[in-house]
């Protein structure tokens, strides 16, 4: 309890973080750094840190818990941006101190074009040297002069480059929310800025987030391990470090191993994607949640989302926020709270229905109807329906390539279970749906889950289909 608030402190840090501490650090006391290298072991684990020893003097930690907020933050590229931002604007404005001057000209002498913010801080630059050259400083404005015209074909090409990332950025999203177009054509390209470390920083990280999603658009996973895995040394290097970065990292390493089914893998990066908390941390919360969920830990799905409540309460984004809600209710069916879940969605569908529609409308009824189809419920799931008008919704939202039918089938099965009518064409039309989906669909193992949570209530369709299936070698996961 003496070193709660360093320890505190410790459970915060990132793996990447702790590397390039290790890397820099030049400690002459043997001690610190032996309680650096715990941290990083500390900071490697979810759930097994060791404690750090009470015996060693208090002050030590204090002392290294400021020379580790000080690497790190004369490091972040994120608090170098503000720092640009807020350069510039006192350019502008005629405001800047003398002091600030001196530190801008000592950076300029030294930047390179490898920066991750080198663009943001090219043009500052520029508007420096107007800065000078109406004041007539001419030795000054030469010294800024002759660092724009010796970065001005860097600052060139990463432009042309950021805009060229815009024209493929097009493509892949298109591809990526409708199914339609093709996004492969950009592959080589993507791939040649990222690895070319003459590149600026941060057209580097944008192609990288853009490959994945074109081999996730045409399920080429494999591929991206060895990306991930040369910019995992890259980042333990304590090059473009930034949390935020390290976060977004993490989050997509979560979604690649999720693709190979290594949930547990998945899961790690998950933890370590909501360590930290910014705007996209909901987000995260979500895709640690779906993916707890697919390893069956549900008590520690449930945990995860109780922590980020209070957060998820303040929050204006709504997409995420009804991610939330929806995973949320998940969360409490897999934890047999049926009860809790019914009244959490039913209580927010009140409140927030036009969000609920303008937003993420399927993903939510699909975790409702769930909830209402195992308590037998079947009345009330097919008034929702029909109040809603969700199968007219349900025709229009076949386009999306993530699309399952879940809510006409959870529909059509309150029916059967209400008048006893219709049960072989229901058994017919799922079994149908499944056959013609490709061998290797990701969309199988969703729907073998649907299968199964709908067993104990219609195990005749489940043997059916399960049955059909299994005749003609089709499995579900």
């Amino acid at each position: 309890m003496r070193l709660r608030a360093f320890s505190d402190f410790a459970a915060t840090l990132l793996p990447q973080e702790t590397a390039y501490l290790l890397s820099v650090q030049k400690f002459a006391d043997p001690v610190k750094r032996t309680i650096l290298e715990r941290m990083h072991e500390n900071c490697k684990s979810i759930d097994a840190a060791v404690p750090y020893d009470e015996s060693i003097d208090k002050r030590k930690y204090s002392s290294l818990k400021n020379w580790i907020r000080e690497r790190l933050e004369e490091n972040d590229v994120d608090i170098q941006f503000e720092w640009m931002n807020e350069m510039e604007r006192k350019i502008i404005t005629d405001s800047i101190e003398p002091e600030e001057e001196r530190l801008l000209f000592r950076v300029i002498k030294n930047f390179q074009p490898t920066h991750f913010f080198f663009i943001k801080f090219y043009e500052l630059a520029q508007a420096f040297r107007h800065f000078l050259l109406i004041r007539l400083r001419r030795d000054d404005h030469r010294l800024v002069n002759d660092f724009l015209n010796r970065h001005k074909t860097a600052y060139e090409r990463s432009k042309q480059t950021y805009d060229q990332l815009h024209e493929a950025t097009l493509d892949i999203v298109q591809q990526y929310a409708t199914g339609s177009g093709e996004s492969i054509q950009w592959q080589k390209w993507l791939a040649e800025v990222f690895y070319d470390e003459t590149h600026d920083g941060l057209n580097r990280y944008y192609a990288l987030i853009r490959l994945i999603f074109v081999h996730l658009n045409y399920g080429h996973y494999a591929p991206l391990l060895e990306k991930f895995e040369y910019w995992d040394t890259v980042l333990e290097r304590g090059q473009y470090y930034s949390r935020r970065v390290l976060l977004n990292y993490y989050s997509q390493r979560l979604l690649l191993h999720s693709k190979f089914k290594d949930y547990e893998k998945a899961a790690y990066y998950g933890y370590l994607s909501v360590r930290g908390k910014n705007s996209d941390y909901i987000f995260y919360v979500n895709n640690l949640a779906a993916v707890l969920l697919r390893a069956r830990r549900y008590p520690a799905a449930l945990e995860v989302m109780k922590a980020a409540y209070a957060d998820v309460k303040n929050t204006r984004n709504f997409h995420n926020r009804i991610g939330y809600v929806a995973f949320y209710i998940k969360c409490l069916y897999a934890n047999r709270q049926y009860k809790n879940a019914e009244s959490y969605a039913a209580t927010f569908l009140k409140a927030y229905a036009k969000e609920v529609f303008e937003y993420r409308w399927h993903l939510f009824f699909s975790a409702y109807f769930e909830v209402l189809f195992r308590q037998g419920k079947f009345g009330k799931l097919m008034t929702i329906t029909q109040q809603y008008r969700l199968l007219e919704r349900d025709v229009e939202y076949r386009k999306k390539t993530t699309y399952l039918p879940v809510i006409p089938w959870y529909y059509e099965l309150a029916n059967y279970k209400e008048s006893g009518k219709g049960l072989q064409t229901i058994a017919n039309g799922i079994l149908q749906y499944l056959l013609e989906l490709p061998a290797e669909s990701e969309k199988l193992p969703l729907l073998g889950d649907f299968l199964e949570e709908t067993r104990e209530m219609v195990p005749d369709i489940y043997r059916f289909v399960t049955g059909r299936l299994h005749e003609k070698g089709r499995g579900m996961h």
